[in-house]
């Protein structure tokens, strides 16, 4: 009976399967379209097939339940499933999904997460892989994507493609049930337990009055021979032995480069704009104009950054694509013999120089669209729902509009509600960041107002859309969701100052639970802390807790033994850490000017005085970084710790004859990266530092160039007057006619000199 059936293999996401696919469909007329997928998503077809919706989409199957499982079938506009549905509804004829329900599936899939499981499915996809690439290799192809694209994307002949694709899949099934079965019993169950359901529901439809003549079934050509392999469906007791997890199905925007198999999804394609303009050229027959339509678009994408594209270029890339397969008995390139004329011909035989272009020719930047209210996941409800509340529903929109929160109470209302709007709308889009939903992003505020406010960037985009979706696998509701990300992150953290963050994130988030379980880590964790950043970055997040925690109704009290342990525990890995090159010093500073910080914010709460001692002594060591203590020496000369006497010794010590000039010309930028109007007013200073230079050697006076510019880099043009004014009366060049010279614009010769010592050798 089932073998009576017209059925037709696909490879998804194919453009030929559903070219020949729709030439079957308007030739047989079937009464009954069934189609490989959820049986339990049938009544999402109609909204499938809905002029409103943009693809690409795609179907979401996921547990609701740990452990988290998910299925997914994107449907792009050239997917031959998507062709068939809209073909069955545009013709209102009977349209259904037969494969196993996806409650079912995915309980199977969760009995299979064992370690012994993975290894074995790794095995079955290794030989399975390894037989498609023996297929390309027989044929004189470079890989299977290229034999495929060659054989079966641009073969339009009538029926070859149903009937080429079914036999070789055959051919491949046979040798794969000759392997091994005992090494890959779940992948090989699997499929025939899928297959005895969708012979189930092939029954079914016979059973409700459609003849199997009247009856397209399409499956993915691998099912094709277990279909027909005459064996009966699925049985009503066989199907009760099949649990089922809670789960739920949804329909959902898709993108590109999700679909992209170089993002990971497995069942994709590598370049799924690519086969959309393979698709459109289908259906204008012009195929033949495909290598022209696609080159065209890479030329104009490396343009439009600036590089040299010509239409001539892009004519003899046609003439190289064309010759290329021609040496392979093809009639029209496939994408590698696009790649590789975009290479030569755009690239001048460098990959780089096109990789970018190629890459977005490729995947495309298409995000797909579905109409308001179609299949509302409970994340995407209660996003709605919050919008409304905090009244951001006007922000639902492609326009970038910024928002300004103040997070104090206003007393001005009447309700607690309004008062609190701003704080509420502020712990909202923290819960979005946290999720990755990119509907918000915070912005910088005015340091005098940054206490009390917040600027926010909203836009709406279909990204957006999918990342909401996405984030109903963690949770019900954008709190819940929030809650289990931030959990997720915390069962993992082996990094104090990642424990931190996540304290803040939770406070930021009101997330009172979360706040609890993160602080015991952060305990846990501070105990064998001796990362001197890690611990610093750790104390910069508490700090801004406790300064601001009134405002978000936060206690902020069990924190300040923690920050005080923290600051101690840096302050005391200070010296330590800074026995490190240049590179890794850059790091230490950052976290040194976090601990200045601190100590001026929360001066009654942390133990300033060993923090200073620790400055001191690494001011004054000379087996240490030179920049870092040149730092440290700048600090203390800001807390008058250090006399003008003492600074004097310093600086004479430092850039003494004799003292190579990275070390020297390296402390000199670390001193004068603080409190430059300090060094500024030191005549003596500049005297040393003079004196320094003008001994140097040729070869120590470039070292110091290299330290010394990027020491003056940063300095503001007031400051470099002043400077001048300094070496003007130092040199008694005056000052007038130093600052003129000093400002000048550089000449060619010196600026190729300067960019010379970029590279300059340093013997590290």
């Amino acid at each position: 009976m089932i073998n009576n059936c017209n059925i037709f293999g696909v490879r998804h996401l194919s453009p030929g399967a559903s070219w020949h696919l729709l030439q079957m469909l308007e030739t047989k007329k079937p009464r009954c379209v069934l189609i490989e997928g959820p049986s339990d998503a049938t009544s999402f077809l109609s909204d499938i097939a809905a002029k409103q919706v943009k693809p690409p989409i795609a179907l979401l199957a996921y547990t609701t339940e740990l452990p988290i499982e998910t299925i997914l079938y994107p449907f792009a506009s050239y997917s031959p499933e998507y062709q068939a549905i809209c073909w069955a509804v545009r013709n209102r004829k009977e349209v259904r999904f037969i494969d196993l329900p996806s409650g079912r599936m995915l309980k199977l899939k969760q009995e299979q997460r064992s370690e012994e499981a993975a290894e074995k499915a790794d095995a079955f996809y290794r030989f399975h892989h390894g037989l498609y690439e023996k297929v390309a290799k027989l044929s004189d192809e470079d890989d299977y994507e290229s034999y495929w694209e060659r054989n079966f994307e641009h073969d339009l002949a009538a029926g070859s493609y149903n009937n080429g694709l079914s036999y070789q899949s055959g051919q491949m099934r046979e040798l794969v049930e000759e392997h091994e079965l005992d090494a890959v019993p779940y992948d090989y169950s699997y499929n025939l337990i899928r297959e005895a359901y969708m012979r189930r529901e092939i029954e079914r439809a016979v059973q409700d009055g459609y003849q199997p003549k009247d009856m397209v079934v399409i499956v993915g050509a691998y099912h094709v021979s277990g279909i027909r392999s005459g064996l009966p469906g699925m049985t009503d007791d066989e199907l009760k032995k099949i649990t089922e997890a809670p789960s739920q199905i949804t329909l959902m925007p898709y993108s590109y480069l999700r679909l992209s198999s170089r993002t990971g999804y497995g069942a994709g394609n590598r370049a799924p704009y690519y086969f959309e303009m393979m698709w459109n050229a289908m259906k204008e027959e012009r195929l033949n104009d495909l290598s022209a339509i696609y080159l065209s678009k890479v030329a104009q994408y490396m343009r439009s950054k600036g590089h040299n594209a010509s239409s001539a270029s892009t004519i003899e890339a046609v003439r190289l694509a064309n010759a290329l397969t021609s040496m392979r008995n093809g009639a029209i390139p496939v994408l590698k013999d696009l790649h590789d004329a975009a290479v030569t011909c755009f690239g001048s035989g460098e990959l780089a120089v096109v990789a970018e272009a190629l890459n977005h020719t490729d995947i495309g930047t298409a995000i797909g669209r579905l109409p308001e209210g179609v299949s509302q996941t409970p994340v995407q409800e209660d996003m709605t729902q919050e919008l409304k509340r905090l009244k951001l529903i006007n922000y639902k929109s492609a326009v970038a509009q910024e928002l300004t929160l103040d997070l104090r109470e206003n007393l001005k209302v009447k309700t607690k509600e309004a008062a609190f709007i701003d704080l509420n709308r502020s712990t909202f889009l923290h819960r979005l960041q946290v999720l990755g939903i990119h509907f918000a992003e915070k912005q910088r505020v005015s340091q005098d107002s940054a206490s009390w406010a917040e600027k926010w960037v909203l836009r709406w985009t279909p990204e957006v859309e999918i990342e909401i979706v996405e984030a109903n696998l963690k949770g019900e509701t954008i709190e819940i969701a929030a809650a289990y990300q931030l959990k997720e992150q915390l069962n993992d953290c082996t990094d104090v100052a990642l424990a931190a963050k996540i304290v803040r994130l939770a406070c930021e988030c009101q997330l009172t639970r979360i706040f609890d379980n993160a602080l015991s880590t952060l305990q846990q964790l501070l105990v064998d802390s001796n990362n001197f950043i890690e611990a610093a970055d750790a104390a910069d997040e508490l700090s801004v807790l406790i300064r601001f925690g009134d405002l978000r109704q936060f206690n902020s009290e069990p924190l300040i033994p923690i920050l005080q342990q923290l600051f101690l525990r840096a302050s005391l890995l200070l010296v330590g850490a800074s026995s490190c090159d240049d590179k890794a010093a850059n790091t230490i500073l950052r976290g040194i000017n976090v601990m200045e910080l601190i100590s001026q914010q929360q001066y009654e709460t942390v133990d300033i005085e060993t923090w200073q001692k620790e400055l001191n002594r690494l001011a004054w060591r000379d087996d240490l970084n030179t920049k870092l203590s040149g730092v440290a020496f700048s600090i203390l000369l800001e807390h008058n710790l250090a006399s003008e006497e003492d600074c004097a010794k310093e600086v004479s010590r430092r850039l003494s004859p004799g003292v190579p000039a990275d070390l020297g010309a390296g402390w000199f930028e670390g001193l004068s990266g603080r409190n430059r109007y300090a060094l500024l007013s030191r005549i003596s200073l500049w005297r040393e530092l003079d004196t320094y230079v003008s001994q140097l050697d040729d070869d120590e006076f470039a070292r110091s160039v290299v330290f010394l510019r990027r020491a003056f880099g940063n300095f503001e043009p007031n400051q470099k007057n002043s400077i001048a004014e300094l070496l003007g009366e130092l040199w008694g060049t005056g000052e007038e006619y130093t600052a003129e010279i000093l400002q000048s614009e550089l000449t060619e010769t010196e600026t190729e000199k300067l960019d010379e010592l970029n590279d300059f050798d340093f013997d590290f």
